[in-house]
């Protein structure tokens, strides 16, 4: 088994780091100063993602992205989660749902976002639904050659930096039937409620919608009827893929802040890490990034071998668990480290510290990655996580 990168993907990591450095931290304070990425900035930003080549990191060439491996993306994503307040959201990844789409819906929606001259935000959550997708109470029903959609839905993330929507509702209210819907911005009867504000500071918005109303053509079903919870599933794959691999790299932005920081802070006429209080949480911080970062890479390699959809589920499950409360960890320990200073605001370690706290909660909660995990050991046994496939 070779467990080197290749050239081509050590050269991602590389450039992603730099890409990083160079656009995306020079952003962080104003994204924490004004809550969001203001506005004027916003299309600089877009066109260096384009200039610097991460558009479409996770489609097809043929759907206009770049054709990268689940391992190349990765390596990707691990640099980007290093930085604050969301920004890695301003590389965009078309939702995976639209692979899906009808040739018709790819030209109009799925190219133009790999490009970046479209962007679409995913609407699952409601009030009474979260965890469970059949509480959904949003309803798409049939009004001759069109579809009526109402409901309300929460959380809608990087709402005021799209301009479509995927929709996830029950035709005629009933849980057997989720389907997605295309819905472009500005709707008649699309209602935007409020982005209220969060412990993190993000990029874009996270919006709570009203759909009263909203006629749809036929041509905007993307998929098939009932087929909703399958493609929202996938998506679920990528995202807590996408969050394993950002929360890795935000705790070792966290550690190698603290590791320096440890080596040049002098108290008591020596280097803090000298005392063994310190040096064993700069210990137990290396040893839990080794762990979660082999997970990751070893789940992403499995998917480019085409492991078993279900396994890949299975196992996305435990990474995203893992790795979300792996970070929290770490970057707490880092912050113990960084003392008062650890605690301003214009510190990174502070602001990880407020970014991280939403990975256990979004994408699937840790208690529902739990029962996932627990789940497939009743099914297929142990040898789904103790084996190797």
């Amino acid at each position: 088994m070779d467990l080197e990168l290749s050239p081509q993907e050590k050269a991602l990591s590389v450039k992603a780091r730099d890409f990083c450095d160079q656009v995306l931290i020079p952003l962080e304070l104003a994204v924490d100063e004004h809550g969001e990425l203001p506005m004027d900035r916003r299309a600089a930003v877009r066109q260096q993602v384009r200039d610097w080549g991460f558009a479409g990191i996770n489609h097809s060439k043929e759907d206009g992205g770049l054709g990268l491996t689940m391992l190349e993306q990765t390596v990707i994503e691990e640099q980007l989660g290093r930085v604050t307040n969301g920004l890695w959201s301003c590389v965009w990844r078309p939702p995976v749902s639209l692979k899906f789409g009808t040739e018709a819906q790819k030209r109009a929606y799925l190219q133009p976002a790999c490009h970046g001259e479209r962007r679409g935000c995913f609407a699952i959550t409601e009030e009474n639904a979260g965890s469970d997708p059949r509480q959904v109470e949003m309803s798409a029903t049939r009004k001759g050659d069109r579809w009526v959609l109402n409901g309300e839905k929460w959380f809608v993330t990087s709402y005021n930096a799209s301009d479509f929507i995927i929709a996830h509702a029950h035709v005629d209210g009933d849980p057997d039937k989720p389907t997605l819907f295309l819905v472009d911005k500005p709707a008649a009867g699309l209602v935007h409620l409020r982005s209220p504000k969060f412990m993190h500071n993000f990029a874009f918005d996270h919006a709570e919608l009203r759909f009263e109303n909203v006629e749809l053509g036929a041509d905007k079903v993307l998929g098939e009827i009932g087929q909703g919870f399958e493609l929202t599933k996938d998506w679920f794959v990528e995202a807590r893929l996408q969050i394993a691999s950002h929360t890795v790299g935000a705790a070792i932005r966290a550690a190698e802040i603290a590791n320096d920081y440890a080596a040049n802070r002098v108290q008591f006429g020596r280097p803090i890490r000298d005392f063994q209080a310190i040096d064993f949480m700069l210990a137990d911080m290396a040893v839990e990034i080794f762990a979660a970062k082999t997970m990751l890479y070893r789940v992403a390699w499995e998917i480019d071998r085409k492991l078993d959809r279900k396994l890949v589920h299975a196992r996305a499950s435990a990474l995203k668990l893992y790795c979300s409360e792996m970070a929290g960890r770490v970057i707490d320990k880092a912050l113990q480290i960084l003392g008062g200073r650890g605690y301003m605001r214009e510190n990174p370690v502070e602001r990880l510290y407020r970014d991280i706290r939403v990975d256990r909660i979004w994408e699937g909660t840790s208690e529902i990655q739990r029962l996932v995990i627990a789940g497939q050991i009743r099914k297929r046994g142990f040898e789904t996580y103790a084996g190797w496939v």
